[in-house]
């Protein structure tokens, strides 16, 4: 559709992942069984955490959530990808489009902000376990939670709002598997000065800031954690801290590379392979690493599973 000289984009092109026909069949049926290993695994953390009275604790609350948003996450943007690939139909509408790039960075923020939680979270439980109960109170931690839902809507609102001000003009391709900032601000005929100093300024006060609480947190965690005398008890404080560790390093390595390089230097391939790992890989192993190795939830599991047969008998 053309307005005077300038052409108003009303799709968008999804490119997706690029290949032969038998590599993206094989990419349609791999990303379907990541996608249902990360609603399984996550749904599972909520069913558990909800089922056993013995995980009603600050620990697993934020688990849980982070559990939900995981689901939320990867909803945002992995079913379309296989849709895509499966019908090979390209197409989004611009107001589709922006409706999923709101939903991403409210996930991917809201994913972000609750790892820092959790990092919090322990740090008081192994820092000052005589004050844990008093700091870490039910009260407190759901409204710790409702108020980082209403900061990572306001962000994603704000940036949802910047781009729907933004003209698009003749190409309507986007190098990409779904709506992202970087895709999206290289079609822009606009001026996207403002929108850049949001990224690096607003984006990156929310990305720095949990990162830096998390560091912080696990410095005075292992700082105690060196005090304590039995070797076994390091050892295994020392391997979980490392999980949790690996995981950050994963999403923040990634999601840091896209987002905070200049769009001048966007490279769509490269782009969005990093892309992958933090909205489908990193979703997927969540479950595993802070559930799966837990003994309190394997113990809530077996007995959830047991309960579950003695019914069905």
């Amino acid at each position: 559709m053309e307005t005077g000289n300038r052409t108003v984009i009303k799709e968008f092109v999804l490119l997706g992942l690029s290949g032969s026909a038998e590599q993206q069949h094989f990419l349609s049926v791999l990303f379907l069984c990541m996608y249902v290993i990360t609603l399984s695994g996550n749904m599972l953390i909520i069913l558990v955490v909800g089922f056993d009275s013995h995980l009603h604790l600050p620990m697993y609350f934020f688990l849980s959530n982070l559990a939900f948003v995981d689901i939320c996450f990867t909803s945002t943007t992995t079913p379309q990808m296989i849709v895509n690939i499966l019908t090979d139909t390209q197409t989004i509408s611009f107001v589709g489009c922006l409706s999923q790039l709101f939903f991403f960075i409210s996930f991917v923020n809201m994913d972000s902000l609750l790892l820092c939680v959790m990092a919090y979270d322990r740090c008081v439980a192994v820092c000052h376990p005589l004050h844990y109960t008093a700091i870490m109170n039910l009260h407190f931690c759901v409204q710790l939670v409702v108020g980082l839902w209403i900061v990572t809507y306001l962000h994603a609102l704000l940036h949802t709002l910047l781009m729907a001000r933004l003209h698009f003009c003749a190409s309507n391709i986007i190098h990409h598997f779904f709506c992202d900032l970087n895709p999206l601000l290289e079609l822009s005929c606009s001026d996207i000065s403002l929108n850049m100093v949001v990224i690096f300024t607003v984006g990156g006060l929310l990305a720095l800031t949990p990162l830096i609480c998390i560091l912080v947190s696990y410095v005075l965690i292992f700082s105690t954690i060196l005090k304590i005398t039995s070797t076994q008890g390091k050892q295994r404080a020392f391997s979980t801290c490392g999980c949790h560790l690996s995981v950050v390093v994963l999403f923040y390595g990634t999601a840091s590379a896209v987002y905070f390089n200049p769009s001048s230097s966007f490279i769509p391939e490269s782009d969005t392979l990093l892309a992958i790992m933090y909205t489908v890989v990193t979703p997927m192993l969540n479950p595993f690493i802070y559930s799966l190795r837990n003994s309190d939830m394997k113990r809530a599991l077996r007995k959830m599973l047991c309960k579950v047969v003695h019914f069905q008998q």
